[in-house]
């Protein structure tokens, strides 16, 4: 049985985190994935390492603001350590600041893969998470092959849904990225038109997308973490229970 885990980000509009961490550890989660708000306060890190290891999970992985690996990627090792993380992924970047040529996206690529070379010494794994906009061609190549070449020490956290979302294939993108593809989240897209309180998405196994044919793609690479995740759900026990139970029954 493969291990998933479970992003807490699915979680963030029900707190408090501590009911959060009971609950996808009752339904049968041994990991979970952090995300930035997580990480605000050094302060929070003790109580956080310990709510992990009170309800039996751990966090091999976590999402990080480019600006915290860039401006004091000290913090960000010292974070991962604490947390017990293995592989750190920078998810995002803002509209405002996206490249709008080839090459800038080439240059991104190399400047992700720059900032993450402390990370890279203090020997935790480092790369990028997509949404859409990397399918989005600016020149005459989508950026997420831009940002991989720009940066050929990266890796990649493929979100499988995103890539759906973005009018791609997503078997293609795994097969082409299997080399460097060492995380997936693993979510799912409505039907046209369902779901809209809840921004289109739906519960893993209960929306549009192949899950059983999406798990054997990915397992035939050296993808390491399946991280469950939904956007805006409108009940997080809902999705994490529906979405582990389907998983668990391939």
């Amino acid at each position: 049985m493969t291990t998933l885990s479970y992003q807490l980000y699915s979680s963030r509009n029900f707190p408090p985190l501590t009911n959060t961490l009971k609950m996808v550890a009752g339904l049968g989660y041994k990991q979970v994935e952090g995300y930035g708000a997580l990480y605000a306060s050094l302060d929070d890190i003790d109580g956080l390492r310990a709510a992990l290891a009170e309800n039996g999970l751990t966090m091999p992985s976590g999402h990080v603001g480019l600006d915290m690996v860039e401006v004091d990627p000290e913090r960000v090792i010292r974070i991962a350590r604490s947390l017990g993380m293995s592989h750190v992924f920078v998810p995002h970047l803002a509209a405002d600041q996206r490249p709008t040529s080839d090459d800038g996206w080439r240059e991104f690529g190399a400047r992700l893969s720059e900032a993450g070379k402390p990370l890279k010494d203090a020997g935790l794994a480092f790369g990028w998470h997509n949404h859409d906009f990397e399918f989005s061609k600016v020149g005459g190549a989508h950026p997420l092959d831009l940002i991989l070449e720009g940066g050929p020490e990266l890796d990649l956290e493929l979100d499988i849904a995103w890539v759906v979302r973005g009018g791609q294939d997503p078997v293609a993108w795994i097969e082409k990225t299997a080399d460097r593809l060492v995380a997936a989240h693993v979510k799912d897209v409505a039907p046209e038109g369902e779901n809209t309180a809840e921004d289109g998405w739906a519960d893993v196994g209960h929306g549009t997308m192949d899950w059983a044919g999406l798990m054997t793609a990915l397992k035939r690479t050296d993808c390491q973490l399946f991280v469950l995740e939904h956007d805006n759900p409108s009940d997080d026990a809902r999705f994490a229970s529906r979405s582990i139970d389907y998983l668990n029954s391939l």
